[in-house]
């Protein structure tokens, strides 16, 4: 497919977006549940336990920061608490849209990016090429 050609899915509707998003938070933030219970069952409850919790959703929120117009650094709001929760949900629901946007462009995606005005699509952005 060529580069500035539009995707051969439509946009997802309000439901599966939401359906994806929950399969998204869920099987990033499960899988720190049980992580952070393995630590404290076999070293206890401490600062390594607390920092093992939030590994996986931190790797996770870095890898897929970039193609929600986020940047990786974004991923240190785990270690503010639940912010980082609220981060990771957003970006979730966003890649759950790809390859449209429903959100402007960063300046640095500008140059890749098509606004589209046909009936079906009208007021959405539509990113050609892969996110950086």
């Amino acid at each position: 497919m060529p580069d500035n050609s539009l995707s051969s899915r439509p946009p997802v509707r309000r439901t599966p977006r939401t359906f994806i998003t929950a399969l998204l938070v869920f099987g990033v933030v499960v899988p720190s549940i049980i992580i952070r219970e393995l630590i404290e069952g076999a070293m206890g409850s401490g600062p390594l336990a607390d920092l093992g919790w939030i590994a996986v959703p931190m790797a996770a929120t870095a890898w897929l920061a970039p193609r929600a117009s986020y940047r990786r650094r974004d991923a240190l709001w785990w270690l503010a608490g639940g912010f980082g929760l609220y981060i990771f949900v957003v970006i979730a629901w966003r890649v759950a849209f790809l390859p449209y946007r429903d959100w402007p462009p960063r300046p640095d995606e500008a140059s890749r990016i098509r606004w589209l005005c046909d009936r079906q699509q009208a007021g959405l952005w539509y990113l050609s090429g892969g996110a950086k």
